[in-house]
């Protein structure tokens, strides 16, 4: 009955108030949603215990032939599958297919577009494709069916590959090389004959990650590659009269090389300037090639775990090189080109040896600048800058090219879709780079605040995070180089304002992820790890987002009480980019004062008062006085206390 009376009685009260509309969390400050971390990848922005990732080792036999310009060659790939899965085919990346008419990347890229093919129809003829198997000392070939979709290619496993398992498949390739190669290859005529700068020269294993599984976007122009690491054998045959530059360590120089060559390479090796290898006097000279009776010479190199490989090859290179902590930094340059390439071996020794020092040891035994058709252009142990280059021009694109050694050469991030991970993160320090050279003490234009922000007013910005085939194209260094240079510098100097900080931050990043795949929320979650900053207001408006900093001083007042004089300073952030904000407060007395307050100061909204006890009236505040920030509207900087009538 006891029981019976107090449901009555429950029954009896009067309905409680309804709860109030639940309103999503659209604070500024709200935490980054980002992909759950797990035994792959940490919620610290490690790689975690599980983390894998598949390696891909080629060797390579290729043949140019100056008559036709065309290369051809035939490769071994052995694919280690270091996944939980099982494999039944492979996606192979034929970028040369680029330049095929229907392709496309030529409907998107007019035909005298940066990242067009000119003067040709090109493309890859495959030869075959086949799998390769053993036993004992017998070996068995094993024709594979294959789908072309564009620039990649499906190619069906004889049997599936499991996980731990190992697949040897054999190509053989031909291929025009393009005159204009999308700004990235190509090739030139000059008075000693044809210079070539060849890349993208053999099919290529596409990413299988955790993250997509295969990676199979078409090659378009704008995006650039995602790749596996391994080990490369390459040997190159040319005519005799051509001397080659390529990824990774000669291994024939007495074949390929003369005594007195090889006397001035052990000797540049060991020098802090430059020595002349083929100095101009002696270019396309007969006694600048080893004597012989074939008409053509095989260049064998040899790399270790790298994610590509590319050369260039000319009978007319002026050659020099020096030496720093063992690496071997090289030029080669027609006697066309500016004379400024006479510097292009010291350009190329300051930048290894400050991001050496600065961020993360350059791993590789060779670092080479090549003088040809290609404006800038990167891959492991040589770049392509343009032989028109001079003065800071030629220092900033060798700079920048070298820089990409680290990003996205030891750090293999996925370009094609985050191109703001590779392209961003080497303009950042490219900016240090061009300060430390040239001894200057702020940026020009890259990590420049005032510049940024005159663009951000005008409304053409678009996030960082799009893949770079999706940017417009005349918003592309924006978008990818100078908006997350920009943001990382102001995060460096004015946001943390602690450079040891962000610099023992950014340098944990890129030992974690050296020769692997992180994503942007590695890199963020790694950041925020090594600085103790839950960073998400940053991340969110600065990458995702096109946000834009408008901090104000609305008004000032004074209070006076038993204590003393208080001024009250009105403050709004009226911009949806919250920033810190640095004050300075000039008195009636002509004295000044500098203030920093945090970014917290917004948490509760967007409008903040700052009360301060003054020694004397408050005739001036002024917001972000030194302009380190990308203020889009000064006009409402400052505030001045009006003359009396």
């Amino acid at each position: 009955m006891l029981a019976l009376t107090l449901v009555l009685a429950a029954l009896q009260q009067p309905a409680a108030s309804p709860l109030p509309p639940q309103v999503g969390d659209t604070s500024p400050f709200r935490r980054l949603a980002l992909p759950a971390p797990n035994e792959v990848r940490e919620g610290s922005g490690r790689p975690g215990p599980r983390y894998w990732q598949q390696r891909a080792d080629y060797t390579i036999r290729a043949t140019l032939d100056t008559a036709t310009h065309t290369i051809a060659g035939s490769e071994t790939l052995r694919y280690v599958n270091n996944s939980p899965d099982t494999l039944r085919y492979l996606w192979l990346q034929l970028d040369q297919n680029i330049y095929k008419a229907n392709s496309r990347g030529a409907a998107l890229n007019p035909t005298d577009a940066r990242f067009a093919g000119r003067g040709f129809e090109g493309g890859y003829t495959i030869d075959y494709v086949r799998a390769v198997r053993r036993v004992g000392q017998a070996a068995g070939r094993i024709p594979l069916a294959t789908s072309g979709n564009g620039t990649m290619l499906r190619v069906d496993l004889d049997r599936p590959l499991a996980p731990g398992g190992r697949a040897e498949l054999e190509l053989a390739y031909r291929f025009e090389v393009p005159e204009h190669g999308s700004d990235r290859m190509g090739r030139e005529q000059f008075a000693g004959g044809w210079l070539y700068e060849v890349a993208q020269w053999y099919p290529r294993v596409a990413v299988y990650d955790d993250v997509r599984g295969w990676n199979t976007e078409q090659y378009l122009g704008q995006g650039e590659f995602y790749l596996e690491y391994g080990d490369f054998d390459v040997s190159i045959t040319v005519p005799r009269s051509f001397v080659v530059a390529s990824t990774g360590t000669l291994t024939n120089a007495v074949e390929v090389l003369t005594v007195n060559q090889r006397a001035r390479l052990a000797r540049a090796a060991r020098s802090d300037t430059t020595v002349a290898i083929i100095p101009k006097t002696e270019v396309g000279q007969p006694f600048s090639r080893p004597a012989g009776p074939r008409p053509t010479l095989t260049w064998h190199f040899t790399a270790k775990n790298v994610r590509d490989v590319a050369w260039a090859a000319a009978a007319n290179f002026i050659w020099d090189a020096s030496g720093y902590d063992g690496i071997l930094i090289q030029s080669f340059y027609p006697p066309e080109a500016n004379a400024d390439w006479a510097r292009s071996t010291e350009y190329a020794r300051h930048s290894i040896k400050h991001y050496s020092e600065k961020w993360f040891r350059y791993p590789y035994p060779t670092a080479i600048n090549v003088a040809g058709p290609v404006g800038g252009m990167e891959y492991p142990m040589i770049v392509f800058c343009g032989h028109r280059a001079g003065d800071r021009g030629l220092f900033g694109v060798t700079t920048h090219e070298l820089g990409h050694e680290w990003f996205p050469m030891v750090v293999g991030s996925n370009e094609r879709l985050y191109a703001w991970m590779d392209e961003g993160f080497n303009t950042f320090i490219n900016i240090y780079s061009t300060l430390a050279f040239y001894s200057d003490t702020a940026p020009r234009d890259r990590g420049n605040a005032i510049q940024w922000a005159r663009f951000a007013a005008s409304g053409l910005d678009v996030p960082s995070m799009l893949p770079a085939d999706r940017v417009p194209p005349p918003l592309l260094g924006q978008a990818e180089y100078n908006k997350p240079a920009t943001g990382l510098y102001l995060l460096r100097e004015h946001i943390l304002a602690d450079t040891a900080r962000f610099d023992a931050a950014f340098r944990e990043y890129i030992r974690r992820w050296a020769y692997k795949h992180p994503t942007p929320a590695d890199f963020f979650r790694s950041m925020e790890d090594r600085l103790g900053e839950d960073l998400s207001w940053f991340w969110r408006g600065w990458f995702y987002r096109t946000d834009v900093v408008d901090l104000a001083v609305d008004s000032v007042r004074a209070r006076t009480d038993s204590t003393g004089t208080s001024a009250l300073v009105y403050l709004s952030s009226p911009g949806a980019l919250p920033m810190p904000v640095d004050l300075r407060l000039t008195y009636a007395n002509g004295a000044t004062e500098d203030v920093r307050l945090p970014v917290e100061i917004w948490y509760l909204g967007n409008r903040y008062t700052y009360q301060r006890k003054v020694p004397t009236e408050v005739v001036k505040v002024e917001i972000d006085p030194k302009q380190n920030f990308p203020d889009v509207r000064r006009g409402n900087n400052t505030w001045q206390k009006s003359a009396s009538p």
